[in-house]
């Protein structure tokens, strides 16, 4: 039977890898596409040149974005399935070993000879406890949600497609695009400034230092874009 205490740990594993994927997915959905806006808008002179422009780059970007999300979780799924069946394969042929290995975890929390015999022996008695006590004390491998790989490309590529628009927005309203360009950096600036702030937040981080940081990146990353621009204009 499962405790509170590993509902709890579940819990707080799926939030946290949610969060992560939100972090990614959206920090290059405000960046990426605000910096080609910005780029068009010192090279064109039309502003439907920069959203259909834009339009497309968030769908590639959502996409190629959401395929590394899911390629990262299928790769963690099958590093973990790979470490498992090497794990039953050891404790079937080197069992000895394999309880030095759990004596030499419980002598780093200081138990005695004794009571670390008394753990091994309660431990071997079964052979799924034991290989999950491997994985996790010997490896520091957690179970990996199986439904990871698919659920991170969604909230990557969903996540890229709303900070996508952010910079796109002003584009849709003024014909000229240095003026869409002095609009989206507003919006954008806000936004980034917004999103870094909640970002350090729930990362334990300074919310202030965290907001500034993320906004002087994007701004970075446009502004370079739009004086290349310029000047292969």
């Amino acid at each position: 039977m499962n405790g509170p205490d590993h509902h709890l740990h579940e819990k707080h594993l799926k939030s946290s890898d949610f969060i992560t994927d939100i972090v990614i997915g959206m920090s290059d959905g405000l960046t990426v596409p605000f910096a080609l806006a910005a780029g068009l808008s010192g090279a064109v002179a039309s502003s439907s040149i920069v959203t259909t422009a834009g339009i497309a780059e968030i769908v590639a970007g959502s996409i190629a974005m959401g395929l590394g999300g899911y390629l990262a979780g299928q790769t963690e799924q099958e590093h973990y399935e790979s470490e498992l069946k090497r794990e039953y394969e050891e404790v079937e042929r080197v069992p000895e070993r394999e309880k030095e290995e759990i004596r030499e975890v419980f002598e780093g929390y200081g138990l005695t000879p004794e009571a670390q015999e008394i753990v091994v022996e309660a431990i071997s008695k079964d052979k799924d406890k034991w290989v999950d006590f491997m994985m996790r004390f010997e490896l520091g491998l957690e179970k990996p949600n199986p439904n990871r790989a698919r659920n991170s490309a969604l909230t990557i590529g969903i996540s890229y497609i709303v900070g996508g628009f952010v910079p796109l927005v002003p584009y849709f309203y003024v014909d000229d695009p240095k003026s869409g360009l002095l609009y989206s950096a507003e919006i954008t600036l806000i936004a980034l400034l917004v999103f870094g702030y909640f970002k350090s937040k729930v990362t334990d981080q300074n919310p202030w230092i965290g907001s500034l940081k993320v906004a002087s990146i994007g701004a970075a990353a446009a502004a370079a874009a739009y004086f290349v621009a310029t000047l292969f204009q």
